[in-house]
C-alpha cells in the first residue's frame, strides 16, 4: 500500500537491484560437586560404600575413580563453564573470547551459514542473539519456531562452525524490536504490570523462559550438554528503569536472577547494564566505551563482560545514519582489554532486516547497516578487516593476558600504559594515547614509540608495536548496484483502491477517543476514528483541529482527503490545523491513526496511550465544536489487510484495475510480477519513487517504507527494501 502526500496515488519507477558486491592435587569434595553439579556423584560413591561396606579410607579411593571416569568421560562431549575475576573457564581453561550479535529472524536460514562463516572468518568466537517472545508466542501457549523462527536450527548452524552460543533469552529484548519483543497478548492479561514484582508478569515471564530453558536443553545445546551455548541472559538493561518501580524494583531483580540460576543451564547467567545483579549473575556493561565508562563488576570474582559494543546506532525515519569508525571501535576494544576485559560483543555484527512490521516506533527496516557486516551480508570494510587485525593479535597473546600480572601507569600527560606480565617469559602492553588531536611520543622500557592521536599501540613482547588502532591497513570498499529490472511501465501494474469508511460503515463504537494500540491489538498499523455531524450554518471557515500520540494520521471530510502529518522519534505527539469545507446537512469526518512500529522501551509499557487524544471544530466566529467526548466509529485496520491481497489465493478473488490516478485518494494498493534476477546475489527494491507504506513479496512482508520522510539534509532514511530469494518468479504487492 502505498500513500502520497498531495492524496493522489503516486508511482513513477521500481527498481530491483542485485548488490555485488590430570592434577597435581586432589580437589576437596565440595569443589568437585560445585564444579560437575554432580550430585548424583555423590549419592552413587555413598551407596557404593555402604553396599561393600568399606572403610572410610576405602570409601575414598572408589571415590576418586568414580569421579575419575566420569570426568573423563564427559569432557569427550560437554564443556564445563565457570568463571572467576578474570574472565570465563571452560573446561578449565580460561578465555579471552569475541562475540557478535547476529539476529536469526533479522535474516533468512539460508543466509545464517554464510553469516556464520564470514563472522568466524573475522575472528569472532562466540554468535550472541536475543530470542524473541512475540515470534515464538503469538498467543499464549501456541509456539512457533518455524521458517526465520527456528531458533534451534539457528544454534545448531553456530554450533556445526565450530563456535559458541550466547542466548540473551530476557525475555524483555528491547532491541528496537516491536514492543520490546513482548506479544501484545500480554497487555491484555488483568493486572498486569510490565517488569517488576507483579504476579501476572512473573508467571508468563517464568513460564517461557522456561520453555526455551527446556527446548535448548531438549536438543542437548547447553555447554555442559555438549552444546554451544556458553552463557544465558536474563532480563536487559532493567537499570534504566527501576528506579521507577520504587522498592519492587530491587525485589524484581532479585527474583529474575533466582528464578534463571534455578532453571539448571549449567552455564553462567548475566544481566547487561545491571549493577546490582545479584550473585551469582554476572553484571555487564553496554555502550560504546565500556573501557571508560563501566564501573566493573560488584564482585572481584566476576570478570569485566561488555556485552553490548554498538559497532553503529540504529536508525529512524527522518534520521541520518550513525557512522561509527573502525579505529574509534578498536581503540574501545583495546582499552577494554587493557583494563582486564576478556569478553566483547560487537551489536551488531550482522544487523540484518526488520521484516514485516517488527521494528519499533519510527525505526526503519534496515538494521545496523554499518555493521562489520552490512544489511545483506557484505563485508564493510575497512571496519571487517580492521577488527579482525585487532582479534588476530589479541590471541596472540591472551596467555599474559588472562594468566600475568597487570600494571599501569602514566607515560605522558594523556597517555597510559597498562602492561600485563607473566614471570619473565611473556609481557604485553598497551600504549594509549587519550589525545584526540595530537601525535604522542613516548617512552617505554627505554624504547620510543610514536603514537596517533586517539589511538592505542599493542607491544605483544612489549618491545614491538604491531598494531595501532588509529592505523588502518584494510582498504575500504563500496557497496556496488546493478540494475536488473525495471518496472516503469503503468500497464505492468494493477491497483486496488481503498474505500474511506464512514461512521455508518463502523460496527465498533465509543463515546470517547479509544487507544490505537489497546483496539487494534496490534493486528494492523491502522485505525479508522470516523463521525458524523451537522454543522451550524453559521460556520464559516472551518479548521480541523486534531491532536495525536500516534505516528502518522490522514484526515477525510466527506471522503475527500484533504490533510497527512506525522510525528517523529524524538516527540510524543503531534498536532495539525487544517482549513476545510463542510457541506449544508451531514459531514462524514474520517481520520486514519497509523502507528509505525510499537513503542520498546521505557517503564510502564503496559500503560502507554498512542492515538488521537483532541478532534475539534473551529469557526471563524470562535465557535468550537469538541468532538473529543463525542461518538465515535472505529474501524480496525484496511480493507486490503482483511482481504490479504498480499496473498497469492486472494490476487485474483480482488478486482484489481489499471492505475488511474483521476480520482482523489492517497489510499491505493499496487501489484506487479516478475522473474527474480538469476544468481545468488542479494536483492533489493529500489522504492524511492514511492511514498510510506508496506511491501509484500510471494506473501511475505519485506517490511515498511517511508521515503517521503526526509532527514534534515533533504534525504529518506532508507529507499532500498531487502527482498529474500525464493522462487524464480515472484510478484510485489505495495
Amino acid at each position: 500500500m502505498n500513500t502520497s502526500k498531495n492524496g493522489k496515488p503516486f508511482l513513477s519507477h521500481v527498481y530491483i537491484y542485485i548488490y555485488i558486491s590430570s592434577q597435581a592435587h586432589q580437589p576437596t569434595l565440595p569443589t568437585l560437586v560445585s564444579i560437575f553439579g554432580s550430585k548424583f556423584l555423590f549419592v552413587k560413591a555413598t551407596a557404593i560404600a555402604e553396599k561393600k561396606k568399606m572403610k572410610v579410607r576405602e570409601m575414598v579411593w572408589w571415590w576418586w575413580i568414580y569421579i575419575a571416569v566420569a570426568v573423563q568421560a564427559s569432557i569427550k562431549g560437554e564443556d564445563y563453564v565457570t568463571y572467576d575475576g578474570r574472565s570465563l573457564i571452560i573446561n578449565g581453561q580460561r578465555k579471552l573470547l569475541f562475540s557478535g550479535s547476529i539476529h536469526y529472524p533479522r535474516s533468512t536460514p539460508q543466509m545464517w551459514s554464510s553469516l556464520i562463516a564470514k563472522a568466524k572468518e573475522g575472528g569472532v568466537d562466540v554468535i550472541q542473539t536475543y530470542v524473541f517472545w512475540n515470534l515464538h508466542e503469538p498467543q499464549p501457549g501456541q509456539y512457533d519456531f518455524s521458517g526465520r523462527y527456528d531458533l534451534v536450527k539457528f544454534i545448531k548452524e553456530i554450533q556445526a562452525q565450530g563456535l559458541y552460543a550466547c542466548l540473551r533469552i530476557g525475555p524483555f529484548i528491547e532491541s528496537e524490536w516491536t514492543y520490546g519483543g513482548f506479544p501484545f497478548w500480554l497487555h491484555n492479561v488483568p493486572d498486569i504490570v510490565y517488569r517488576t514484582d507483579n504476579g501476572p508478569f512473573k508467571f508468563y515471564m517464568q513460564n517461557f523462559t522456561r520453555n526455551i530453558v527446556n527446548l535448548m536443553k531438549s536438543e542437548g545445546l547447553y555447554a555442559s550438554q555438549g552444546g554451544p551455548i556458553i552463557l544465558s541472559q536474563i532480563e536487559n538493561e532493567y537499570q534504566n528503569v527501576e528506579a521507577a518501580f520504587h522498592e519492587k524494583g530491587p525485589i524484581y531483580v532479585k527474583w529474575a536472577a533466582k528464578m534463571g540460576v534455578e532453571l539448571e543451564t549449567g552455564v553462567p547467567w548475566v544481566m547487561c547494564k545491571q549493577t546490582d545483579a545479584p550473585d551469582p549473575v554476572i553484571n555487564t556493561c553496554n555502550g560504546m566505551r565500556c573501557g571508560e565508562t563501566f564501573g566493573g563488576p560488584n564482585s572481584p570474582n566476576k570478570p569485566s563482560m561488555w556485552t553490548e559494543n554498538w559497532t553503529s546506532f540504529y536508525q529512524v525515519y527522518g534520521g541520518e545514519p550513525y557512522i561509527r569508525s573502525a579505529e574509534d571501535i578498536a581503540f574501545h576494544v583495546a582499552l577494554f582489554i587493557a583494563k582486564k576485559g576478556s569478553y566483547i560483543n560487537y551489536y551488531m555484527y550482522h544487523g540484518g532486516t526488520n521484516f514485516g512490521r517488527t521494528a519499533s516506533a519510527y525505526v526503519i527496516t534496515s538494521y545496523y547497516d554499518q555493521a562489520p557486516l552490512d544489511e545483506y551480508g557484505l563485508l564493510r570494510q575497512p571496519k571487517w578487516g580492521h577488527l579482525k587485525e585487532l582479534h588476530i593479535v589479541i590471541k596472540n597473546c591472551f596467555t599474559p593476558l588472562l594468566q600475568g600480572v597487570q600494571s599501569n601507569f602514566s607515560i605522558g600527560p594523556l597517555q597510559q600504559a597498562y602492561v600485563y606480565e607473566e614471570g619473565m617469559e611473556a609481557c604485553v602492553a598497551f600504549l594509549v594515547n587519550n589525545d584526540s588531536t595530537k601525535n604522542a611520543t613516548v617512552q617505554f622500557q627505554n624504547n620510543s614509540f610514536e603514537l596517533l592521536p586517539k589511538s592505542i599501540g599493542i607491544l605483544p613482547d612489549c618491545q614491538n608495536m604491531v598494531f595501532n588502532t588509529a592505523k588502518v591497513s584494510t582498504k575500504p570498499n563500496k557497496r556496488i548496484t546493478t540494475l536488473t529490472k525495471m518496472f516503469n511501465e503503468v500497464d505492468m501494474w494493477k491497483e486496488f483502491k481503498e474505500d474511506i469508511p464512514n461512521f455508518l460503515d463502523t460496527s465498533l463504537r465509543s463515546n470517547s477517543l479509544l487507544e490505537h494500540m489497546n483496539t487494534t491489538q496490534d493486528k494492523s498499523d491502522y485505525l479508522w476514528y470516523t463521525f458524523s455531524f451537522q454543522p451550524n450554518s453559521t460556520c464559516s471557515q472551518p479548521v480541523l483541529h486534531v491532536e495525536s500520540l500516534g505516528h502518522v494520521v490522514h484526515a477525510y471530510i466527506n471522503t475527500i482527503f484533504i490533510e497527512a502529518g506525522h510525528g517523529s522519534h524524538d516527540t510524543k505527539g503531534f498536532s495539525m490545523d487544517i482549513p476545510i469545507t463542510l457541506i449544508d446537512g451531514i459531514n462524514n469526518v474520517s481520520i486514519l491513526s497509523v502507528m509505525v512500529g510499537l513503542p520498546d522501551s521505557g517503564a510502564f509499557l503496559e500503560s502507554r496511550y498512542a492515538g488521537l487524544t483532541k478532534v475539534t471544530i473551529q469557526c471563524s466566529e470562535s465557535y468550537i465544536y469538541d468532538f473529543t467526548n463525542y461518538t465515535w466509529g472505529y474501524q480496525i485496520g484496511l480493507e486490503g489487510e482483511k482481504l490479504q491481497v498480499f496473498k497469492e489465493q486472494s490476487l485474483e478473488e480482488v478486482e484489481w484495475s489499471e492505475i488511474d490516478d483521476s480520482t482523489n485518494k492517497s489510499l491505493t494498493w499496487y501489484k506487479t510480477t516478475f522473474d527474480a534476477p538469476i544468481g545468488d546475489e542479494p536483492i533489493a527494491l529500489n522504492m524511492s519513487s514511492m511514498q510510506k507504506g508496506e511491501v509484500w513479496v510471494n506473501e511475505q512482508s519485506i517490511g515498511r517504507y517511508w521515503v517521503s520522510f526526509l532527514t534534515s539534509k533533504g534525504n529518506p532514511s532508507q529507499t532500498f527494501e531487502n527482498e529474500r530469494r525464493g522462487s524464480t518468479k515472484g510478484w510485489v504487492v505495495s
